[in-house]
C-alpha cells in the first residue's frame, strides 16, 4: 500500500511529500503507524548533507506509533500496541556490545544501507538511520521497537527517542554528574533543554544554561536551570563567578561548532570535564595548543546517544514522567503537521523554540 513521506531526494534540497509504496514486513520486521515524530538538528544535519545518507530517502527518527502488523518470527510487540522507535538499536554481539557500549555498536548502521520501501515510480528508497518515521508509516527492526505503557501520553513520549535519551543520557551516563557538582549546559534546543534536566535530577548545582536565545530563559529556568545566560567574550568570567572562581565542574555542550566546543573546555576548572553531545561537520576543525592540555588537566569526551541503551534506559525514563520528575511537554515549542517540515527546520535554523514535533492524523493537534 502507499503511505505519505517527506522524501529526500538529493542532499541540500527541500524535503517533498510524496506517495511512497512501502511493504507487508517481512521476517524480523514491524510496521508502524506513527502517532508523533520530533524534528531533531540530526534531521537537518542529514538534510543538507552535512551527514552523509542515501538518497532517496526518508528522514525522521525520533517517533512512536502503534504497530499494524509483524513478520515472522516477530515475538516482543503485536498489533495495536504502542512503541518508540529505537534509531541505533544494538545488535548484542559485537565487540563494543560485549563491552558494555551498544551506544558504540559496530551494527547498529547497518539497516539504514538497505532500501526499505519504493517510490511511486519503484525506485528503492532509503530509511535514515533506519527509522524513516517522516511518515504516516513505516517498517522497521523488532529491535527498533521498545513498548510505551498505555498510562503514558504516546505523542509526548516520542521525545524519549532522541532528544530526551541524549540529553538527560549525556548527564548521567557520560558526564556522570554527581550531586552537588556544577554544570554549565551549552545550546538550548531540545537535547540542551533536556540536558538540564537530567542536571536537576542528578541535583547539580548551580545548572547554568547558556543559549543566545533570551526567549528561552523562562523555558530553561521552570526545567531546572539555575542562571541563564547569553554567550559572549565575558562567559567564562561570569560563569567562574558563579563557580567559587573554578569554573564548572561539567560543561555539555549541545550544539556541534568548534566554537562551542572550544568555549565548553574554556569553561570548564582544572580537573573538570566537557562533554560533547552536538555532531558538527567534519570540516570544522578544533584546536589545541599543547601546553593547555596537561597543564588544566580537563577531560574531553564524546557522547553518542546520552551513552545509554534504550531497553534500559527508557523505563528509568518512563518512571521519572510518571513521577513528574521528567516534564516532556514543556519541550514541545510547536505541533504540526507532516507537511510544515521545512519551516520546522527554517526555525531550527534560527534557533527558535525547543522541539516541533509532526503530529499525525488522529492523534490531535
Amino acid at each position: 500500500m502507499t503511505v505519505r513521506a517527506a522524501v529526500l531526494r538529493e542532499a541540500g534540497a527541500p524535503l517533498r511529500i510524496e506517495e511512497i509504496r512501502l511493504p507487508e514486513p517481512g521476517p524480523g520486521r514491524v510496521r508502524v503507524r506513527m502517532a508523533a515524530t520530533g524534528v531533531c538538528h540530526s534531521d537537518l544535519s542529514l538534510a543538507r548533507g552535512t551527514l552523509a545518507q542515501q538518497v532517496p530517502a526518508v528522514l525522521g527518527h525520533e517517533g512512536a506509533g502503534r504497530v499494524v502488523s509483524v513478520g515472522d518470527g516477530v515475538s516482543s510487540v503485536r498489533a495495536g500496541d504502542a512503541v518508540l522507535l529505537n534509531w541505533a538499536p544494538p545488535c548484542r554481539q559485537c565487540w563494543w556490545c560485549a563491552h558494555g557500549e551498544p551506544y558504540l555498536c559496530a551494527r547498529s548502521g547497518e539497516v539504514a544501507a538497505v532500501p526499505y520501501a519504493q517510490l511511486d515510480d519503484g525506485s528503492p528508497l532509503f530509511g535514515a538511520l533506519g527509522v524513516a518515521a517522516f511518515a504516516t508509516e513505516t517498517v522497521v527492526a523488532e529491535s527498533a521497537c521498545i513498548s510505551v505503557p498505555g498510562d503514558v501520553d504516546l505523542v509526548e513520549a516520542a521525545l524519549l527517542g532522541c532528544a530526551v535519551l541524549t540529553g538527560v543520557g549525556a548527564v548521567l551516563h557520560a558526564a556522570a554528574v554527581q550531586r552537588g557538582e556544577s554544570v554549565a549546559v551549552i545550546g538550548l534546543g531540545g537535547v540542551g533543554l533536556c540536558a538540564v534536566q537530567g542536571a536537576r535530577l542528578a541535583r547539580a548545582d548551580p545548572i547554568i544554561a547558556v543559549d543566545a536565545g533570551p526567549e528561552k530563559a523562562e523555558l530553561a529556568r521552570r526545567l531546572g536551570a539555575t542562571d541563564v545566560l547569553e554567550p559572549g567574550d565575558d562567559l567564562g568570567k561570569r560563569i567562574r563567578a558563579l563557580t567559587g572562581g573554578r569554573g564548572v565542574d561539567h560543561a555539555i555542550e549541545c550544539v556541534g561548532r568548534a566554537q562551542t566546543i572550544r568555549t565548553a573546555w574554556s569553561i570548564t576548572r582544572r580537573g573538570g570535564q566537557a562533554t560533547i553531545v552536538g555532531l558538527g561537520a567534519r570540516t570544522d576543525t578544533l584546536s589545541f595548543n599543547a601546553l593547555e592540555v596537561a597543564h588544566f588537566a580537563r577531560t574531553l569526551r564524546g557522547c553518542m546517544y546520552g551513552n545509554a541503551d534504550p531497553a534500559v534506559d527508557i523505563p528509568v525514563l518512563l518512571d521519572h514522567v510518571r513521577a513528574g520528575r521528567l516534564d516532556l511537554g514543556t519541550l514541545i515549542s510547536r505541533r504540526v503537521a507532516l507537511d510544515d517540515v521545512e519551516p520546522a527546520f527554517a526555525e531550527m535554523i534560527e534557533g527558535r523554540g525547543a522541539r516541533t514535533l509532526i503530529i499525525f492524523e488522529g492523534e490531535g493537534t
